[in-house]
């Protein structure tokens, strides 16, 4: 045999790599793997990256700097199981780096991650892509993607999961899905509530208490709470309150009853079960902070609802909240006080905490901590408003002082809620001269500067509230109060500019007050607000109208009308009708112009002029005047006993009126006797001067200090209008005869009865033209008017019968009309004891038939035939 020869081995395929086993240490190497076609290579690099990112955080910044993301992305898809788990675990731990988040949006991943929720997929995949879509809902954007895409669904089935880590993550990322109010519509449709309520079972704390928070957000609408209701999630709740071993859930757990409080239907359940009472004893009872404030807040959400607050009262749960404000921690008190400001709304609360609690609040107003202060301040406004009792309880409890130290609070809040307590208590005489007795004006000065406009309106409704005296006026408008009340009206703020201007007509109730107001520019403002049909309100026309009154000049030319209660004062001036938004001069400017042919300017002044007029002119007057006075005066009371017999004046007695002339005569007789009753009528004159001088003219809109060397021009006629009127008209009994009676003194005054036929006759512009230039001014005295027309007429007849208490309106027409109106009783009534019908309204006739009332019936019609 032969030798065996040995077979020498087949040399491989020259087509095929040999296998090689690589080791790499550098992380750049296996991202470059991640590349490789072969699974095998794909899932060993895909592990070693996942273990390489669990190190920590700088690990996943180099992953993202070497550029593995986006080949990972790929191999979410892929077709091998290991790999395709693999990749999912690297994106679980990676999606926890912000910059990997914002490079998975843009790769737009979310559909491949939340297609590993599928339910045949391993439980791996299924945590780490339920991880990875958590850490990815954190932010507003990735919470769009998974809800557009559809992960939702997914997450809720995986609730159910036996796998605990699926459990944490997918209710993880529903709780940061259901902050959107979409996501939580979707969830009532996909009936999430049964099986986030299970997951309260769960053994692990994190898991129950995600599931507490994700149910304290979705109870915030009211099909969820109905929800929970029916799959009796108040039942888990309660019974989580009364586990001891639980007690890290209970404050997530009242947070969660505390909506459903909001529900009617659950509230009712609750008390029906005697679970509310187990409620609000829990809170009284537990000695955890944060369970007492929780506790209060869900009284305070459920309290909003009328039906609520009656059953919260049934509970007695007054007694809780009182408890609560005596705790030691300053959250609790917060929250207790919200709770109490809620339950205001019913009046037995009210009326409970009249005895307790608002002690216990005034105490909390003189905390150290702002919050506390606030909070305690909202609850004594709730508490004083329309109940009088209460704001009795909160000045006897010493709060006066507390609210007005409040009112220097640094939180706007508690400002403006301690200026509406003042307010609330203000409504009371006493209580408001207690708070005036505190120097309140000046406290309410840095209120009225805050740039806040919630602080702003309360502050200047206090200012209106306390204002109501001229001692508090005065205060105010000399420790600077004025100024910023005044630029509270340019607010653009509908409630800051109403309270404002409540405030202004309040203050504009005196002289000294009004005038003030009106150099700081109110009148202006009040005047350009009420041109705007947006911003006025009645109390900016009320305001202005109530300045006005201080300045019947420019409300006479503005609105054409002065009522009875507008008495005419030295210096009131007719200019005549301007229009909304036109400056009116001061009188001292329009004295100091040139005569012009623009229409004569009508002044009331009974008042002496010390500059104007020589010593010699001045004597004159005097004796004028004296003589006058004696025939005119005997001329009223025969006028008037005549009256008294036939009615109206008769023909001849109407003839001797309209010859004024004969009384100017017999005035200008008895000046020839000046040399030897100089002194006598001197002396008369100042007596009779002293006797009616009335207070010192106020300052005109647009006046500046008054100038002592200037005074108004004198109008001696006028005076003794005044002295003769009332000495002869005032004694008269009858005010319907001393209406008549003065018609007819100023018709004769003014040129006697004008017939309508004859009134393009009477040559008064004429008169008026020779007065301006004699006077070298466009003003004219009223008394030296002897030949006047209605406007004339109607002036000098209110000026009269205001010095004497004849109440007059005086109502301005067209085409230089004018005339007065009055109220008068039914004659026939007098005596009558049932209820008398309201004054009837009369035009007084001062030109065609003087002394005659015309009863105004239908207005037009009436000053038609009477004009």
């Amino acid at each position: 045999m032969g030798k065996k020869i040995k077979k020498e081995p087949e040399p491989p395929p020259k087509d095929v790599f040999d296998p090689l086993t690589i080791e790499s240490k550098k992380a750049a190497t296996v991202v470059l793997m991640l590349n490789s076609p072969e699974e095998e290579i794909l899932a060993k690099a895909c592990e070693a990256i996942y273990r390489f990112a669990l190190k920590g955080e700088e690990n996943k910044a180099t992953l993202l700097e070497l550029g593995a993301v986006e080949p990972l992305t790929k191999l979410l898809n892929h077709e091998d199981k290991i790999v395709r788990r693999n990749a999912t675990m690297i994106f679980g731990i990676l999606a926890s780096n912000n910059d990997v988040k914002k490079l998975l949006r843009e790769l737009d991943v979310m559909n491949s991650v939340i297609a590993q929720l599928a339910a045949e997929e391993e439980v791996v995949i299924h945590e780490f892509a339920s991880l990875c879509l958590a850490n990815m809902s954190a932010e507003y954007t990735s919470k769009v993607q998974i809800f557009e895409q559809g992960g939702l669904e997914p997450l809720i089935r995986l609730l159910s999961s036996p796998d605990p880590d699926v459990k944490k993550n997918s209710i993880e990322c529903i709780y940061n899905l259901v902050q959107d109010f979409q996501c939580r519509a979707t969830l009532q449709e996909l009936n999430a509530i049964p099986p986030i309520l299970d997951l309260l079972k769960s053994e692990y704390p994190i898991i129950q208490l995600l599931a507490l928070k994700t149910l304290g957000v979705i109870t915030n609408d009211k099909e969820c709470r109905a929800m929970l209701r029916d799959s009796q999630g108040v039942d888990h709740l309660i019974k989580i309150l009364e586990t001891k071993e639980l007690s890290d859930l209970h404050i997530e757990a009242l947070s969660v009853l505390a909506n459903c409080l909001e529900d009617m239907d659950t509230m009712v359940m609750i008390q029906q079960t005697g679970d509310l009472k187990k409620l609000l004893s829990f809170a009284e009872n537990s000695t955890i902070p944060d369970i007492q404030k929780n506790a209060a807040r869900a009284i305070t959400k459920a309290a909003y609802d009328p039906e609520n607050r009656k059953l919260f009262h049934e509970q007695e749960v007054e007694k809780c909240l009182v408890t609560l404000l005596g705790s030691e921690n300053d959250g609790t008190k917060i929250a207790a006080s919200q709770a109490i400001s809620a339950m205001c709304e019913n009046s037995g609360s009210k009326e409970f905490f009249n005895n307790q609690g608002i002690p216990q609040l005034i105490q909390l107003l003189k905390s150290d901590n702002e919050e506390v202060r606030e909070a305690s301040a909202l609850a004594l406004a709730n508490l004083t408003t329309c109940n009088p009792a209460n704001a009795n309880a909160a000045a006897e409890g010493d709060g006066i002082d507390a609210l007005i130290n409040a009112l220097s609070s640094k939180r706007d809040g508690a400002i403006a809620n301690a200026a509406t307590v003042l307010t609330n208590m203000a409504m009371q005489e006493p209580l408001r001269l207690n708070i005036q007795s505190h120097d309140v004006m000046h406290a309410l000065l840095s209120p009225l500067h805050s740039a806040n406009t919630v602080v702003q309106s309360k502050a200047a409704l206090t200012v209106a509230a306390t204002a109501c005296d001229v001692e508090a006026r005065t205060e105010l408008r000399h420790s600077g109060g004025l100024e910023p009340l005044v630029e509270l009206l340019r607010s653009k703020d509908d409630e800051v500019r109403r309270h404002a201007s409540w405030a202004v007509m309040v203050c504009a109730s005196d002289e000294p007050t009004a005038a003030e107001l009106c150099r700081l520019g109110a009148l202006d403002i009040l005047e350009e607000i009420n041109l705007s049909v947006s911003r006025k309100n009645k109390f900016s026309e009320a305001a202005h109208n109530k300045l006005l009154n201080h300045h019947l000049s420019l409300k006479y030319s503005q609105t054409g009308y002065l009522s009875s209660s507008n008495i005419i004062t030295d210096g009131v001036y007719d200019y005549g009708r301007i229009n909304p938004g036109t400056k009116l001069l001061p009188l001292k400017d329009l004295c100091l112009q040139e005569p012009s042919d623009q229409r004569a300017i009508l002044l009331v002044n009974s008042k002496s002029s010390d500059a104007s007029p020589p010593p010699s002119t001045e004597d004159k007057s005097s004796d004028v005047g004296y003589g006058r006075s004696i025939s005119s005066s005997s001329s009223l009371r025969r006028a008037s006993k005549e009256k008294t017999n036939a009615g109206f004046a008769s023909p001849t007695e109407e003839k001797s009126e309209s010859t004024s002339g004969r009384n100017t005569a017999l005035s200008k007789s008895a000046t020839k006797e000046k040399g030897s009753r100089k002194g006598r009528g001197k002396k008369e004159e100042e007596k009779v001067k002293e006797e009616e001088e009335v207070a010192v003219a106020p300052k005109l809109p647009g006046e500046g200090s008054p100038d002592k060397e200037w005074l108004p021009p004198s109008d001696p006629d006028f005076c003794v209008y005044v002295y003769e009127v009332t000495r002869s008209i005032l004694p008269i009994t009858s005010i319907k005869e001393q209406i008549e009676v003065l018609a007819k003194y100023v018709a004769e005054k003014m040129g006697g009865k004008i017939p309508k036929e004859k009134l393009h006759d009477f040559s008064w512009e004429l008169h008026i033209s020779e007065l301006k230039f004699q006077l070298k001014s466009n003003v004219v005295p009223i008394g030296l008017i002897k030949k006047g027309i209605f406007y004339h007429r109607a002036l000098l007849f209110k000026a009269l019968a205001d010095r004497i208490g004849i109440g007059c309106s005086l109502v301005r027409g067209e085409y230089g009309r004018a005339w007065n109106e009055v109220k008068l009783m039914n004659e026939s009534r007098k005596g009558v004891t049932r209820a008398l019908p309201p004054p009837e309204t009369y035009i007084v006739d001062l030109m065609f038939h003087p002394g005659a009332l015309i009863k105004l019936r239908s207005r037009e019609a009436d000053l038609y035939r009477f004009l």
